[in-house]
């Protein structure tokens, strides 16, 4: 479980993040929406640890996120930040043993053998044949993959996900939204995602949080909050509900006035 309390952040005097306070609850899928620049990815940041909060706290499990060394905070919560992997030099295989860090000792030996957990995110995420290639030899499509095996190598309890299928094509947005869900439900995790496709969010999500203006203005069960006049007033647009023929949960279309 995550609290936080009167978070605040800061950029230039504007305020990114303005006194938000809620608990995300294990065991759940959250989707956060809202319009570019309401402050979804910094609180992202926020909760992962990247940046600091001008003030307000953030508990995770009962403990001050300060109070948390690099390491054991590594140990509950990976993070997949906007535009994934950098397309570095380092090969597949080098990237998954890295993310083995939270559990090396002070001379990189750890008591766990790291071999099957790596396999076996190579297996799920059907990346066998780009594991001697390098970041920088693979597509957006193929380093997103490699992210996720990177997620899962970490083993963490907590996912933080900024926009997981931007710049993705159709195919890999599903085989992405449904290898996170999968492991989602497979292990009780706690997923906070920002979801851009609001289409996305209502397959996958179970709970949906909005903000404006850095602060959150409503949130809920999936099917309950996904409303024609939320989605218009969040992202001030003629936006129509339609019900998914199979799944029967709400689906986003443009209502253009000039049709």
């Amino acid at each position: 479980m995550i609290t936080i309390n009167n978070l605040c952040y800061k950029i230039d005097k504007r305020n990114i993040i303005d006194h938000i306070s809620y608990t995300f609850h294990e065991r759940s899928f959250y989707g956060l929406i809202g319009a570019n620049g309401t402050g979804k990815s910094t609180l992202i940041q926020l909760i992962g640890g990247i940046i600091k909060p001008l003030s307000g706290e953030i508990i995770i499990d009962g403990k001050q996120i300060v109070d948390y060394s690099k390491k054991q905070l590594a140990q509950k919560i990976a993070v997949l930040q906007q535009g994934g992997l950098e397309p570095l030099n380092y090969t597949v295989n080098e990237v998954l043993e890295m993310a083995r860090y939270p559990y090396q000792g002070w001379l990189g030996q750890e008591k766990q053998n790291s071999e099957p957990i790596i396999k076996e995110a190579i297996k799920r995420t059907n990346i066998t044949k780009l594991k001697t290639k390098k970041l920088s030899e693979l597509s957006g499509g193929e380093r997103q993959r490699v992210a996720l095996a990177k997620l899962w190598v970490q083993r963490p309890k907590v996912l933080l996900l900024d926009e997981p299928t931007t710049y993705l094509d159709i195919g890999y947005q599903q085989m992405i939204m449904e290898f996170i869900a999968n492991w989602q439900k497979e292990e009780q995790l706690l997923v906070i995602a920002v979801m851009h496709d609001i289409n996305l969010a209502a397959l996958y999500c179970d709970h949906i949080v909005a903000l404006h203006e850095g602060s959150f203005i409503a949130d809920g069960k999936t099917e309950k909050m996904l409303t024609q006049s939320l989605l218009n007033k969040l992202f001030d647009a003629n936006i129509a509900i339609v019900d998914h023929p199979k799944l029967h949960v709400p689906q986003m279309i443009m209502n253009p006035e000039s049709k």
